[in-house]
């Protein structure tokens, strides 16, 4: 994942402290319900589109953009999934962060999936039933998405 300009600021004066942080993650359906997913530039796996919101930045508009930069597929968000606040992740320079994640379910409206920028190796639309390994994070989060009825998920303890 690329550090926006914003958190390279913050991370000038805080060093490799925990930062709380925000988070979407875009649950993309298209008009045949496969889920719009891609492969991860920094670890190799597939995974949901997501990532941070800029500053003042609305979840709704960051998971638009998100999904246009990584993939090239125009997106209308539809509602929130789920809000769950993660563990912290150290990554490789020590920086410690910790996500508070909103997910949305999103539907395709137009553009062609692709990779779009340096963040993803592959993208693709994939059928429910013929999903790549995928990391629980986001199984949860297409199960989530997929029904239709449940309201949004949150962690109730």
């Amino acid at each position: 994942m690329a550090i926006p300009d914003f958190i390279r600021t913050i991370r000038a004066d805080a060093g490799h402290q925990l930062l709380w942080l925000p988070g979407v993650t875009a649950i993309v359906f298209d008009g045949e319900g496969r889920v719009l997913l891609g492969r991860r530039a920094d670890n190799g796996k597939w995974s949901a589109i997501g990532g941070m919101p800029d500053p003042g930045e609305q979840p709704a508009a960051c998971a638009v953009r998100e999904v246009f930069e990584e993939t090239a597929v125009h997106c209308v968000p539809e509602r929130v999934v789920l809000v769950e606040s993660l563990d912290p992740v150290t990554y490789p320079n020590g920086d410690i962060c910790q996500f508070m994640d909103i997910t949305l379910r999103c539907r395709a409206v137009g553009g062609e999936a692709r990779v779009n920028d340096d963040e993803s190796l592959e993208v693709g639309w994939f059928a429910l039933d013929q999903l790549p390994d995928l990391h629980e994070f986001s199984l949860f989060r297409i199960k989530q998405a997929m029904a239709e009825e449940q309201p949004t998920w949150f962690d109730r303890t």
